[in-house]
């Protein structure tokens, strides 16, 4: 008898458990056929074959993608894979083709898959944008629990600018990241990458999925807590910046290293720093009336320089460099070479100008236009600026496209200013070097992830 209640309680404690998952997951994979994707990208190869998805590499052809054909915004994202010890590959997530960025190529946040001595499974990458993200060589427990040549289990949780990896129940990654975070919202497709291989030696080397499965309703009911610290990029060095020479032209929480323009000192009003933000406040569109521009304490000779920047309805501002703050001490702004920006829709300075359309936005203000076919983000969504000048040739980029290029001093430069608003100053931009200015228009403009990697000539 007392052998009979034994058996039963231990039953019992088996059933319960034994506890039924009752989150609302819904498979993207059905195990038999590929409906639901789409290859997008290379010429590599996929088939279902025993209830899993495999991806064959090919020689001398791009990284290629199973895509899914529906975009995800908040989620958790559960897969089993297996793959090759000699292939790299990944899971792509909230990634999208936009066909006036580096020719429609799939971009966006990747969930590595990283069969290599150096272990980075389940590290965040930005495939072709920043690179890696949250890597792993600080996570011995993460890189440890992949295991070569079985089946690998990842969960994924993204919510909101935040993205969360475990691999095999091991917490992996906490990436906070607000690049695509744009009015609570940020959506892509996920794709199963085949990676390219440069050997005919790996041809034909595989990657399998199975038992893809998400949740997209109260996500944050079934989301998980992990004890990993999260790895911030706002006003961060990330990793390749770190490596090639970038430094932060502003910290995101302080004034150091920025003055005002006709001061010795940062504006006492009419700037704002508030989460990471640097903004110009609204005073009524007058150029420098207010705050006033702010410029860098260090002048800068040759160098790349980008930032994020966000417009309200009708704004006006701009960045400068070049700026020597000694010419024009009077009312206005100071003088330099200008990256503008501005509210194209809205603003007629748009339609003014020496030439036509030379002070729309990413334009070099009042001398050259920028390309038509630009892509301007939404008002009230974030922009990137990226401005190179090495000796004399400066190149404008807006939102990862180049909009203009030109060479300082040339013949056809000089001509430009000899018919624009510089005329009078004599070589206008053309100085060695000078300071990046920030410009206050009266417009509320906003400012952050504010860095410069100065060109050094050997």
């Amino acid at each position: 008898m007392k052998y009979g209640i034994i058996f039963c309680a231990m039953l019992l404690a088996a059933c319960g458990g034994a506890q039924k998952d009752e989150a609302p997951w819904v498979d993207l994979f059905d195990g038999k056929t590929l409906n639901g994707w789409s290859t997008k990208g290379g010429k590599a190869t996929y088939e279902v074959v025993d209830g899993a998805i495999v991806g064959t590499s090919t020689l001398n052809t791009p990284n290629t993608f199973l895509c899914s054909d529906k975009m995800y915004t908040d989620f958790i994202f559960e897969v089993e894979y297996k793959v090759d010890p000699k292939l790299n590959s990944g899971i792509q997530i909230r990634s999208i083709i936009d066909p006036n960025y580096r020719k429609g190529i799939v971009h966006g946040y990747q969930i590595e898959i990283d069969p290599s001595e150096r272990s980075w499974s389940a590290g965040v990458y930005d495939e072709k944008r920043r690179g890696w993200l949250n890597r792993l060589d600080e996570n011995p427990k993460a890189r440890e629990a992949f295991k070569q040549n079985e089946w690998n289990k990842y969960r994924v949780e993204a919510i909101g600018d935040t993205i969360k990896t475990w691999i095999n129940g091991v917490p992996a990654s906490y990436l906070i990241d607000d690049m695509d975070f744009v009015g609570n919202k940020t959506k892509g497709f996920f794709g199963l990458q085949v990676h390219r291989i440069r050997h005919d030696s790996i041809e034909g080397t595989q990657v399998m999925w199975k038992n893809i499965r998400i949740i997209t309703e109260n996500v944050g009911k079934y989301a998980t807590e992990t004890p990993l610290v999260p790895t911030y990029t706002e006003n961060t060095l990330i990793h390749y910046e770190k490596r090639d020479g970038w430094k932060l032209l502003w910290d995101g929480k302080t004034t150091e290293g920025w003055r005002g323009g006709k001061l010795d000192k940062f504006p006492e009003s009419g700037w704002e720093i508030k989460d990471g933000v640097l903004s110009v406040l609204a005073s009524g569109g007058a150029e420098s009336t207010a705050g006033g521009d702010i410029v860098t304490t260090e002048k800068y000779t040759n160098f790349e320089l980008k930032l994020e920047f966000k417009i309200t309805t009708g704004a006006n501002s701009g960045i400068k460099y070049y700026v020597d703050t000694e010419l024009n001490k009077g009312e206005g702004s100071s003088i330099g070479l200008e990256f503008q920006i501005l509210d194209d829709d809205v603003h007629p300075d748009a339609k003014l100008g020496a030439y036509e359309g030379s002070r729309t936005v990413g334009s070099l203000y009042d001398l050259i236009r920028a390309d038509t076919n630009k892509v301007v983000k939404a008002i009230g969504e974030w922009n990137t600026a990226y401005i190179l000048s090495d000796s004399t040739h400066v190149e404008h980029w807006l939102n990862g496209k180049k909009v203009l290029e030109y060479e300082r001093g040339s013949e056809d430069y000089r001509a430009l200013v000899k018919g624009s608003k510089y005329k009078d100053w004599p070589s206008f931009g053309e100085g060695e070097s000078g300071e990046i200015l920030l410009q206050d228009h009266g417009d509320l403009v906003s400012f952050k992830n504010i860095k410069i990697r100065p060109i050094v000539k050997k």
